[in-house]
């Protein structure tokens, strides 16, 4: 593997690898004229010049973008191998500004990071911070040192120099904020221990960025020349650069606001927001620290403002936008020759540094006391290398430390693990395997109600509160263990138990309930328990929740009548629909004659859809034509 990486002074000019030709079709047809060869300075394309060829790049960027991302979300391989998608693209086969010198708009896209980190710091209040300190600086630290470790061993026994396998080590162990960060938001879980864990080790690596590149200074041919001086003035400047920020943060920006709210003037609060965010980052950049991190300070400062809801929502289409373009740009920016001429080398290297950090956080987070699956998540999410590394690599290549074929094949791998880490949650899937579904030992010798309610969801559970009001005899059942728990809580007995049995519900009582109530939320599963209701329960008095109205027509084929089967939003709808109409001013009983004659006029309708579809042989065809229809005006 080392000798597959040449030592300083032995690199060539890579050749430019062919892209396949259905690549460069659609890249033509993206790009249109862009694809023409680079025109010297001052020449024009097709009459465009200056300010004019940059908007012909932007728009071949944003075709590409439009092209790819749609393609592989159809794809199920995410939004960001279709960023990375277009980038690769654009470099490969589009002659543009951008695909000159990638590196410059990789750095203007680093905003979408600052911003993202912002939008989380908005998330997090100082007392809630403090509180994590431990996670962050033990857990985080550990994590980084651990991954660390494997990743310079890894170096070292491929052969490279102690110097270049301690950056690559250091560098490869630092995830990507932007990705994690989106995969946690996109499920939802950012208050999770999961999300928890994650978020506290990347804000540490942000912190990290900072001992590792003053180690690029100390390891540089002329590091030596450093003082202790010199080092710890520059520890000093970034505390003080953090007390500024802490400090305006607290006194300033809540007045600021308050001032530009007062104005009633929607852009100006939006600029605003990004005036914070650029000032902070400034901040931060003017003392050698991480825009990201100097963000991330003034979102928490902000996150016990009256404004922060306001702000975020100012802030989230630029955040969007500006991420989408930093995948593009790391797209942009990988080097096709490197990973033609050492695709090898990549290809062992990407799944080996990949599963080494993995396998480090996963000891980590084992060792801290995360459970198992919460731990294989983290080290599922966290494997692949972040976009601090291209920063360290930079860094070291112009201090010498690294030689430019080595830095090539470092950026390679690490864009090439953010581009696999899309699917990193459907490897977790595969991994853990599908859970089987939780069982618990059940006695009905107490299930004599006179109403049996299937399904205690947020449809049964509001069923339950009426009759149990009465003082009607309720019994419950449901088959998810989790909610059986929680209802326990509150004192409220559910059985635990499949509808779908005949069994069960034989047990549960069926044949003694006087009514039964079917509010499962699964259509399917709806079905078949009234198959079986209707067959061995007739006694009882039967009422279904339907998903929508076609899951309507297929219950009252199967025998439940028209009046006994709820549509679960038309009764909320149509009383949505009279509030409209009483805040246009319609009188009460004006709005509710309005709404009555729609609900008798869509009942009608459905009459005649149950009666066309009582033939079972027809029943599918007929069902599948049903479509909305459209409302004339009495």
């Amino acid at each position: 593997m080392a000798d597959a990486i040449p030592e300083p002074g032995r690199g060539r000019a890579p050749p430019r690898p062919v892209l396949p030709a259905v690549l460069v079709a659609m890249a033509s047809a993206a790009g249109g004229p862009a694809l023409a060869a680079t025109p010297p300075d001052g020449a024009a394309v097709f009459g465009l010049v200056g300010l004019e060829l940059g908007f012909l790049a932007a728009l071949a960027l944003i075709a590409l973008a439009c092209l790819f991302v749609p393609l592989s979300r159809a794809l199920g391989l995410g939004t960001v191998i279709g960023y990375l998608s277009a980038g690769v693209v654009a470099g490969a086969a589009l002659s543009i500004s951008f695909t000159r010198d990638p590196d410059q708009l990789l750095h203007f896209a680093e905003f979408g990071v600052v911003l993202f980190l912002f939008v989380i710091g908005l998330e997090f209040r100082p007392a809630r911070l403090w509180e994590m300190r431990g996670t962050i600086f033990g857990r985080g630290l550990a994590q980084v040192a651990t991954c660390g470790i494997l990743l310079t061993g890894a170096g070292l026994l491929a052969g490279l120099d102690w110097r270049v396998a301690l950056i690559l080590g250091l560098g490869l162990a630092l995830s990507s904020t932007a990705l994690v960060m989106r995969g946690i938001d996109e499920s939802g879980e950012r208050n999770s221990p999961f999300g928890q864990t994650a978020i506290a080790v990347l804000l540490f690596e942000d912190l990290a960025i900072v001992p590792f590149l003053l180690l690029v200074t100390l390891l540089a041919p002329s590091g030596g020349e450093a003082s202790l001086a010199g080092d710890a003035r520059a520890v000093a400047i970034g505390i003080g650069a953090i007390a500024v920020l802490i400090a305006v943060g607290r006194y300033a920006l809540d007045p600021i606001f308050r001032v530009v709210a007062r104005t009633r003037t929607p852009e100006l609060m939006t600029a605003a927001a990004l005036g914070v965010v650029v000032f902070a980052a400034l901040v931060m950049a003017s003392a050698g620290l991480s825009y990201a991190m100097g963000a991330f300070i003034a979102g928490v400062m902000l996150a016990e403002s009256s404004f922060r809801h306001e702000v975020e929502a100012d802030i989230e289409p630029f955040r969007g936008l500006f991420m989408g373009l930093f995948f593009v740009a790391v797209g942009l920016s990988l080097d096709l020759g490197a990973v033609a001429e050492y695709w090898l080398t990549i290809l062992l290297a990407v799944p080996v540094t990949v599963t080494l950090k993995a396998l480090g956080a996963y000891v980590v987070n084992r060792a801290f006391g995360t459970p198992h699956p919460v731990a294989l998540r983290i080290a599922f999410a966290m494997g692949q290398h972040g976009e601090f590394g291209f920063v360290l690599f930079a860094a070291a290549s112009s201090a010498m430390i690294l030689p430019g074929d080595v830095s090539s094949v470092a950026v390679a791998i690490v864009t090439l693990s953010m581009a696999l880490s899309s699917q990193s949650d459907r490897a977790y899937r595969l991994v853990m395997g599908r859970k089987a579904p939780e069982t618990l030992d059940e006695d009905f010798s107490d299930a004599d109600g006179s109403v049996l309610v299937i399904g205690f969801g947020r449809v049964g559970q509001l069923v339950a509160q009426p009759l149990i009001a009465e003082g009607i005899a309720v019994t419950l059942l449901d088959h998810d263990a989790d909610r059986i728990r929680e209802a326990r809580q509150f004192d409220q007995r559910v059985h635990f138990g499949d509808g779908t049995r005949p069994e069960v519900l034989q047990a549960a009582g069926a044949a003694r309930a006087r009514a039964i109530v079917i509010a499962t939320d699964d259509p399917a599963t709806t079905l078949r328990i009234a198959r079986i209701v209707r067959r061995r329960f007739a006694n009882a008095a039967l009422t279904v929740r339907a998903h929508d109205r076609i899951h309507a027509v297929r219950l009252a084929g199967e025998g439940v009548p028209t009046d006994a089967i709820m549509r679960e939003t038309l009764l909320s709808a149509l009383s949505l629909g009279a509030t409209t109409l009483r805040a246009l001013g319609y009188p009460e009983d004006e709005a509710a004659e309005v709404v009555d004659r729609v609900r008798r006029r869509d009942a009608a309708r459905l009459d005649e859809q149950v009666a066309a579809a009582r033939d079972r042989t027809e029943r599918d065809a007929i069902v599948s034509a049903i479509a909305p229809e459209p409302l004339d005006r009495d």
